[in-house]
């Protein structure tokens, strides 16, 4: 599953955290790991990822990221308030610097209305800044949608570390 694309970041990324000193930690749901696997297929990983949360079901990202009962039930598993707490959850309980989240909608079912197949929430946390968060809308079958929400995982990531 780790393709060219994927390794070309996943390099990238380890270069820049290795350079300012920094570790990542990872927060997935809908790409159920494959965020933490991109990182670690990279040689030398240990050096800057630091932990990896998959928290597929609603009670483990309250168990697990801390996620509040309420920003589920208000806004849904798919969101980007949901990203956010899953993020801020990663960033909390690890000695990362940055940590991503995803969680969205691969398919082929799941889709709600205003959420269809395809739908990811991203969100990253920087101790010190305050949270970010975006929503996609890709096209494809589940494995096309996994992938492509792992490479937007780790450029919102690249481009975090460089902006």
């Amino acid at each position: 599953m780790i393709d060219d694309a994927l390794a070309q970041r996943s390099a990238e990324l380890g270069a820049l955290l290795a350079a300012r000193g920094r570790r990542i930690a990872t927060a997935e749901s809908c790409t159920g790991g494959l965020v933490a696997a991109a990182i670690t297929a990279t040689a030398g990983s240990s050096g800057w990822f630091d932990a990896g949360f998959v928290c597929y079901s609603n009670a483990m990202k309250v168990a697990l990221l801390g996620v509040r009962e309420d920003v589920l039930s208000v806004h849904g598993a798919v969101s980007e308030a949901t990203a956010r707490a899953m993020a801020e959850g990663a960033l909390a309980r690890s000695g990362a610097d940055l940590a991503v989240a995803v969680t969205g909608i691969a398919g082929p079912g799941g889709a709600v209305p205003g959420k269809p197949v395809g739908t990811v929430c991203f969100a990253w946390a920087r101790r010190g800044a305050a949270s970010e968060s975006t929503t996609r809308r890709f096209t494809g079958d589940r494995t096309e949608v996994r992938h492509l929400a792992v490479l937007a995982a780790l450029d919102g990531a690249i481009g975090r570390l460089r902006g």
